[in-house]
């Protein structure tokens, strides 16, 4: 038609059938995706076949979302078709990133057995490098993370598979699937393992260049392995100072620059470690809430900080206007935007609290129109609807909200 949406721009609430991807640009990506992969080779190939995959997987997760099943299916059967043919390629064999993603894409279409046998492949093909690998720290810490997942409570956790998992990476010999159980002595000894790998991490020299983003990422899966395993074997209490003791250890200023080139070395100046290891640590509090009793402050503290310091970051905000829906009062989370939209010149703040408060109108509307027998209430709440307009009105005459497409048409939305 000319002018639909490439891939999908869909963030409107519209009728169910609209949201997806436009045939027309859906077949423009594939197209991209197949002229690219005949030029490229090598080490290249493999990370384009990892963007495919993940390409793919935003489509499966769209489809979880819109709750549609017969498309959740067809999607499911072209994607592992897809993540097949590359895994068959002889340079992605031994790649774990493409392994790992294809595990993921199973356990989405709710196949645990089957992404389990894959992750377990993966795992015991891949070569021992322990807690020095990469890619085999990102791929266990995936793994446990789903595993821990489907837990509905602490009970018995210890001898859990994501204990398991956890333990044979610190362990660093053959892996071996889970049998049932996980000896006590392994689980002490993996907990010194971890103690001192991350002891070594936080006091290496610090290093240039590529090195740095590769040291980055594989200190924040070393972070969030050790972590998630204290969590399951000691409790929340010695997860959460781990974190801290990492921010601390990730904020304190750098070394000095280096005298010739002026540049800046060292992990502690590498701000994306930091933000990631916030977001693992958000993430883990949430997820306690979710299975135990335990107080909303910690995670409270722990957004509106991170926040303050990443204020373009959307899975914090959405964490942050997830537990706001939970309070009764708004002003506290107002107040909070208000300061953050004041000292940034990021557009998210402006998008999230237009959202959270289109949430709480929602709600309040619903409150209303709640039916009384033959009396429905229509008394409009014309309190938050101006609200919502002087926020939008703030945030379209700021530099970046006067050029975004997205804004403009979330605000015509509001105002048909």
């Amino acid at each position: 038609s000319g002018f639909s949406s490439i891939g999908h721009m869909d963030t409107m609430l519209r009728r169910r059938h609209h949201i997806g991807h436009y045939k027309e640009g859906e077949e423009f990506i594939q197209n991209v995706f197949h002229v690219l992969f005949l030029l490229f080779s090598g080490k290249e190939k493999s990370n384009l076949s990892v963007c495919w995959l993940q390409y793919e997987i935003s489509k499966v997760v769209q489809c979880l979302q819109t709750k549609n099943k017969k498309k959740l299916k067809a999607q499911g059967r072209k994607s592992k078709k897809l993540a097949k043919n590359l895994l068959k390629a002889p340079d992605n064999r031994n790649q774990l990133s493409l392994w790992k993603l294809y595990a993921y894409l199973e356990w989405l279409l709710g196949n645990i057995d089957d992404a389990r046998k894959v992750f377990d492949t993966a795992l015991s093909t891949a070569e021992a490098g322990g807690l020095k690998s990469p890619q085999l720290c990102s791929l266990s810490l995936l793994y446990a993370q789903l595993e821990v997942e489907l837990l509905e409570s602490l009970e018995g956790v210890v001898t859990s598979r994501a204990v398991h998992i956890l333990t044979k990476l610190a362990e660093s010999g053959p892996y071996v699937p889970y049998s049932g159980q996980v000896l006590s002595v392994n689980v002490l000894k993996a907990r010194k393992t971890y103690e001192h790998a991350l002891q070594d991490y936080l006091s290496k020299t610090p290093v240039s260049g590529q090195d740095q983003v590769s040291n980055a990422n594989q200190l924040v899966n070393l972070v969030g392995c050790y972590a998630l395993f204290q969590y399951l074997t000691v409790g929340i209490d010695a997860a959460v100072l781990i974190y801290a003791q990492t921010s601390e250890k990730l904020e304190a200023p750098g070394p000095q620059k280096c005298e010739n080139t002026g540049e800046n070395f060292g992990i502690q100046n590498f701000p994306t470690a930091l933000e990631a290891v916030t977001l693992l640590h958000t993430n883990l509090l949430r997820f306690h809430m979710k299975i135990s009793v335990y107080p909303l402050n910690p995670l409270r503290e722990a957004l509106t900080e991170a926040l303050k310091r990443y204020p373009s970051n959307q899975s914090l905000w959405r964490s942050y206007i997830h537990i706001q829906r939970k309070s009764h009062s708004a002003s506290r989370a107002r107040r909070f935007f208000d300061g953050v939209t004041r000292s940034t010149n990021s557009l998210e703040p402006w998008l999230f609290a237009i959202q959270a408060e289109q949430m709480r109108k929602k709600l309040i509307e619903n409150v209303q129109r709640a039916d009384v027998g033959e009396i429905h209430s229509t008394i409009p709440e014309t309190g938050l609807t101006n609200r919502i307009v002087a926020l939008f009105e703030h945030a379209v005459q700021s530099e970046n909200g006067t050029h975004c497409p997205l804004l403009w048409r979330m605000y015509l939305n509001f105002l048909v």
